[in-house]
């Protein structure tokens, strides 16, 4: 988690895309990544992949070389299924829509249920309010197109010099807990993986679209869909979860145990990943056989 993968581009009708496409079985999971990653992150793909699933993972609008100007996060609802078309993938076994990827994952689920099966919501951003005024504000100063680089050049170094100080620091705005319990609580494995994913993280122009409003087009999602989540999160409140549980008819809430946002460093995400695996399973058109 957080090495940087090989990612191509495409130029579709819609504009250009970069991509990670990883073959394995027959079956394409389509990855939704979150805010500050881009393609070329895989994060929380480890169980797709022990599974056999293909990975689809594009870079959202402002993110990577995804430029801005190839659309909204609702409208990329749209270039996903272009680029599946692209790469000759008629099915999508799931999609997977990962924090700030959510809105763009629920809206492509409604809109394309031809196209996609199960969807999977992984401390997802719904529709409530979010964030609060103060985040926001300090977002358009700190992400912004002339400041996201010294940002993100300032957490690597402090990173690389402190990596307790700042992982501190990091997840302060990621958990509802005491930011220095989750990092004791983490093992030495898991703090490296967390250190190397904030230290590639990147804005863009991406994290600011995704503040942008789009229409909720929840109640129009027909397919199965797991929503998971946890209470402490920071970043994401837990009731936009549960809004996202209550508002899709078919929708399965399932609670993490994880410390923060990162629910893929929770002591139970094992067995929340063997759950995953086992919905796309029983899904229709969701196994990899």
């Amino acid at each position: 988690m957080g090495t940087e993968r090989a990612t191509s581009v495409v130029r579709l009708d819609e504009g250009p895309v970069e991509y990670r496409l990883e073959r394995r079985g027959p079956a394409t999971v389509v990855v939704l990544h979150g805010g500050h990653t881009r393609a070329g992150l895989a994060v929380g793909e480890e169980m797709f992949a022990e599974a056999g699933y293909t990975v689809l993972a594009p870079s959202r609008p402002g993110y990577g070389r995804t430029p801005l100007s190839t659309g909204t996060a609702s409208g990329f609802a749209d270039v996903v299924p272009a680029l599946c078309a692209h790469l000759g993938i008629t099915e999508i076994a799931a999609v997977v829509g990962t924090s700030g990827g959510g809105t763009t994952a629920v809206t492509m689920a409604a809109r394309h249920p031809d196209l996609v099966r199960p969807l999977i919501l992984q401390s997802a951003v719904g529709w409530l309010a979010w964030p609060d005024r103060r985040t926001r504000l300090g977002a358009h100063i700190a992400f912004a197109a002339r400041t996201e680089g010294a940002t993100w050049g300032a957490v690597r170094v402090l990173l690389r010099h402190a990596p307790e100080t700042g992982l501190r620091l990091l997840l302060q705005g990621l958990t509802t807990l005491p930011a220095r319990r989750v990092t004791a609580r983490l093992g030495p494995e898991e703090r490296a993986a967390m250190v190397e994913l904030f230290c590639r993280m990147r804005s863009g122009h991406g994290f600011l679209n995704d503040l942008r409003p789009t229409p909720d087009l929840t109640a129009e999602v027909r397919q199965p869909t797991l929503v998971i989540a946890t209470r402490t999160d920071g970043g994401v409140p837990f009731a936009h979860a549960q809004s996202l549980a209550a508002a899709i008819p078919h929708a399965e809430l399932v609670e993490s145990r994880a410390d923060s946002h990162l629910v893929w460093f929770g002591a139970d995400w094992p067995e929340i990943a063997t759950r995953v695996c086992a919905f796309l399973a029983d899904s229709p058109s969701g196994g990899t056989s």
